[in-house]
């Protein structure tokens, strides 16, 4: 395998790419009794349109995250009970641009990796678990649908994207679900589910060559086919809607301010310009930040109050949230402050402030097995080697941050999206 070392990290990372198609990742971690394994795929919910062999395909919203249930089932077979027999704990989750399966365990590795490879690449669709399945996600929707910190983001999402995938609910809705069938189930695993459009990623105490060895053994090889999905979304920078508005059961208005980006591509340049877009954040909405602490003072948020930089493949925003009685005066707060930054700078201490508290809260998350299967998948699908991000905190120049800021915080550029309290009937 091949052998990464980042010694500014003090970590070391084991690649291969096996002849079977499927990429693998293993990070060592000597000494260390808990394992844990991610098996992703380049598949997420914004991935409906694509082609097999030239033939185009649209599938129903919420696919990904249908399938990613479905497959844990196999016939006559309880998956989870048989993972918890082990002592390994099993789960999985499907975001808009990816799906991964995951255990950890502290014993019987080598056979928990057997099981989840084998259930992942194991389609098992009847017609009858298809439709029971209808039930159970159309539950979760309605869940969703009543929970305010999932309907404010999809709310704002809507208001943003006019023809981004991202503008749909990761789940899907009612109607949607109700027109997958074993067929689309099948017909999504062959062109995704595929060893040359998935990651192994291992963090812990395991032999690297007999993860290759099960893997190998267990995964078929990548079909012949040749499969196109639809990467990329004719997008306009300007919002199709600048406020949305919903009443539901919450104390206090909450809201969540968007800043359309542009979309980020593929690769470092791609990784630089997202850690710009974390830096600007911070700059801006930080708990440091002079915005913050003038609205903290005037009582316009509280604590909830924060902001980020968030990417999907094909979108790219800068983001503000929290709980405010008054989310109006939150938004023209910081477009003044975005005038007042641009034109006064962030200052050379207050930048080497940020960075370093920004590179510390990476490094850190290096401690959390968890944190590094994620992260390793997901710069993995987007081109990038992400152990490699250090080097790119230290390039980064106030005028980069500065010149983000005037190009994105605009108002053309700009949703609002608020959850009032529910009036009281009279």
């Amino acid at each position: 395998m091949e052998v990464r070392n980042y010694p500014e990290l003090k970590e070391t990372v084991l690649w291969e790419v096996l002849p079977n198609g499927l990429t693998v990742a293993i990070v060592p971690r000597p000494g260390f009794t808990r394992k844990l394994c991610y098996f992703a795929t380049d598949f997420g919910s914004i991935h409906t349109a694509f082609s097999v062999d030239g033939k185009a395909y649209t599938v129903p919203e919420g696919i990904a995250h249908y399938l990613e249930h479905k497959l844990f089932d196999m016939p006559g077979r309880d998956v989870s009970a048989e993972f918890a027999a082990m002592g390994a704990s099993v789960n999985a989750f499907t975001s808009y641009d990816m799906t991964a399966y995951h255990f950890t365990c502290t014993e019987h590795f080598e056979d928990a990796l057997r099981l989840l490879l084998e259930f992942v690449s194991t389609p098992y669709f009847t017609p009858e678990s298809v439709q029971k399945e209808q039930g159970i996600i159309g539950q979760e929707i309605g869940m969703n649908e009543d929970a305010p910190e999932t309907q404010i983001f999809e709310l704002l999402m809507q208001a943003m994207y006019r023809d981004h995938p991202v503008k749909e609910p990761i789940l899907g809705t009612v109607e949607s679900i109700s027109e997958i069938t074993p067929e689309t189930l099948n017909l999504c695993h062959r062109a995704f589910y595929r060893p040359d459009n998935m990651l192994l990623c291992v963090v812990g105490d395991v032999d690297a060559q007999q993860v290759k060895k099960i893997a190998l053994q267990v995964i078929p090889d990548a079909p012949e086919e040749t499969v196109t999905s639809t990467r990329v979304w004719q997008e306009e920078l300007i919002v199709p809607k600048s406020f949305t508005s919903r009443e539901m059961e919450v104390a206090m208005p909450m809201f969540q301010l968007g800043f359309k980006c542009q979309p980020l591509d593929r690769g470092e340049a791609a990784v630089r310009r997202e850690i710009v877009g974390e830096l600007a954040a911070e700059a801006l909405f930080g708990e440091a930040s002079r915005l913050y602490l003038n609205l903290y003072e005037k009582g316009l948020i509280d604590a909830s109050f924060g902001g980020g930089f968030e990417t999907v493949e094909g979108m790219a925003m800068l983001t503000a949230s929290g709980d405010s009685d008054c989310p109006e005066k939150v938004q023209d707060a910081i477009l003044q402050e975005v005038s007042r930054l641009t034109q006064q700078g962030i200052g050379e201490e207050n930048l080497l402030r940020m960075k370093r508290s920004a590179l510390g809260r990476r490094i850190r998350g290096l401690d959390s097995f968890d944190s590094v299967c994620f992260r390793i998948c997901a710069y993995y699908f987007s081109g990038f080697d992400y152990f490699r991000f250090p080097a790119l905190y230290r390039d980064v120049t106030e005028q980069e941050i500065l010149d983000f800021l005037k190009e994105t915080v605009r108002t053309d550029r700009m949703s609002l999206s608020v959850i009032y309290p529910k009036k009281e009937e009279e």
